[in-house]
């Protein structure tokens, strides 16, 4: 993302749909004022440019002086707010339970009880209905409060019974809480590392799970408890590479959703999640017939009824349904075609860049690299591995940053670029053993690499053949196996070995997985 864009009035002003940007127009213009037409300017010029170059827009305007422009930015931006929170609020059913709070608290202050009540009750049932559960422990609170100033001889029994509906929300909220931080916690320790690397990392993990859990009966639990600690185990059992388990929690997470489909609207954001995660679960153990029939029904999600199909939805949608397009191409090894989907998505990627965390362009950018490597595509290969090894943040997903230099290697040894090989293996050596990831997989490939200048050609042949009776054995290491996720060094060895094309390969050997799993 360019520098000059990372402007928060810029990001937030390019964020706005046109209908949005039309309506603040309108609200502003109600009572506006010789400066407010200043600001009005600088959103128009703002909105107009491609860049946010404040150079640029001091001398378009001569009206907005340098020693303005701070409180202009800062006095548009609470408006841009003020007119998004007055844009449409019936779509979000937060903004409307937090709205009738506002209300009922203007109405306590009044001393208006009664109405207060009536507000209070009316904003309960939404809450309930949509399950937004802190928004109604904070009402059921209110209630409490409002029951001190009730001159009612019932008192005692409505005390009862809203003391024992807070106590039973409070516990769901703690367990909810402590399901929710456990899945937290293992997402920010997959952010550093990847999958685990030793028995170090898959003891701490399994502190993470265990050592937090509190006991519960799972057929007791409600709907939210289920659904947080169904991601935790889901994240826990991907991370520590048990795919089977992890496919397990992730049915069980989905399926809540089926069994409660009431639900859905209300936590699209979680059920998005949960689909992601079973679609990825399918990935992984080549389970195709599935993969397509889930995949077909996750597309429609935009179409469901009742959705408000936000600009957050609606990017959280097209970065999984993204990665799912290019996973079926090298879940079924046809990296050619597979290519062919990824100027679409690049171009996609452009309107989400200010909104897409480091994380998941990474993931792109890797997955990119592969399938043009399984294409023979080297320079579009290197290309993709550029924008991840010269990224600033190596510290999200080291274990992707090392696996980029690796394939980077391979690619500039295909090219012939053996200057560029000995220089990147110096590199790649350095930042390896800077993040304490150097196993036998990063050490038979950078000593076969190495080697391979002083090679001839007629020994070239045991050369792979050597590298793969040292890789083979990793395959079934607890540890070393998760390299074999990021790249197929075992199939591009075989296609040197055979002299055979390394999509042919991993083609043949795709179709006999899923015949085995479907």
């Amino acid at each position: 993302m360019s520098k000059n864009n990372s402007d928060q009035l810029y990001q937030l002003i390019k964020s706005l749909t046109p209908a949005e940007k039309r309506y603040f127009k309108v609200f502003v213009n109600k009572g506006k004022s010789q400066s407010d037409a200043k600001f009005i300017k600088l959103f128009n010029l703002i909105d107009k440019y491609q860049d946010y170059d404040e150079t640029r827009i001091l001398e378009a305007e001569k009206s907005i002086k340098p020693a303005q422009i701070s409180n202009l930015k800062a006095h548009l931006y609470r408006q841009i707010l003020q007119s998004l929170a007055n844009y449409n609020p019936d779509n979000d059913i937060e903004i409307i339970i937090r709205e009738q709070l506002i209300y009922a608290n203007l109405l306590y202050n009044k001393s208006l009880i009664d109405q207060c009540w009536k507000v209070l009750e009316k904003t309960r049932q939404i809450a309930e209905n949509n399950d937004k559960v802190l928004l109604l422990f904070e009402i059921l609170e209110f209630e409490k409060k409002l029951l001190t100033k009730s001159i009612r001889t019932d008192i005692t029994d409505s005390v009862l019974k809203l003391v024992n509906e807070t106590e039973n929300l409070a516990k769901q909220i703690r367990n909810t809480r402590i399901f929710q931080n456990l899945s937290i916690k293992l997402y920010s320790f997959y952010l550093q590392i990847g999958f685990i690397r030793n028995g170090k990392d898959f003891e701490r993990a399994t502190q993470f799970l265990y050592s937090s859990l509190p006991a519960f009966d799972e057929e007791k639990l409600t709907f939210n408890e289920k659904m947080f600690l169904y991601h935790s185990f889901t994240g826990y059992y991907f991370f520590i590479q048990d795919k089977e388990r992890g496919y397990q929690y992730a049915q069980k997470w989905y399926r809540l959703f089926e069994e409660h489909p009431e639900k859905i609207i209300p936590k699209i954001e979680y059920y998005i999640k949960a689909f992601n995660n079973l679609l990825a679960a399918q990935f992984k153990l080549f389970k195709l017939k599935e993969f397509e029939e889930y995949s077909k029904k996750f597309e429609e999600i935009p179409n469901m009824h009742g959705l408000n199909l936000t600009f957050n939805i609606e990017r959280q949608i097209f970065k999984y349904s993204s990665i799912h397009k290019i996973n079926r191409y090298f879940m079924i090894g046809e990296f050619t075609e597979g290519t062919k989907i990824i100027p679409e998505i690049s171009e996609g990627l452009k309107k989400y860049e200010n909104s897409l965390d480091t994380h998941s362009l990474t993931i792109f950018y890797y997955k990119f690299a592969c399938m043009y490597f399984g294409d023979e595509n080297y320079q579009q290969t290197i290309f993709w591995l550029n924008k991840i090894i010269n990224a600033k943040d190596v510290n999200i997903r080291s274990d992707i940053h090392g696996f980029a230099r690796i394939l980077n290697l391979i690619s500039h040894w295909e090219l012939n670029n053996t200057d560029l090989v000995d220089y990147y293996i110096r590199s790649t050596y350095r930042y390896l053993n800077k993040k304490s990831d150097f196993h036998l997989y990063q050490q038979y490939i950078l000593k076969f690499l190495r080697k391979l200048a002083k090679i001839s050609p007629d020994e070239l042949n045991h050369a792979f053949i050597d590298l793969k009776k040292d890789l083979l054995p990793l395959q079934n290491n607890a540890y070393e196996k998760r390299a074999f996720l990021y790249f197929d060094i075992i199939s591009w060895l075989e296609s040197k070995i055979e002299n055979r094309s390394n999509q042919e390969i991993i083609r043949e050997k795709a179709l006999k997985r899923i015949g085995l799993n479907n």
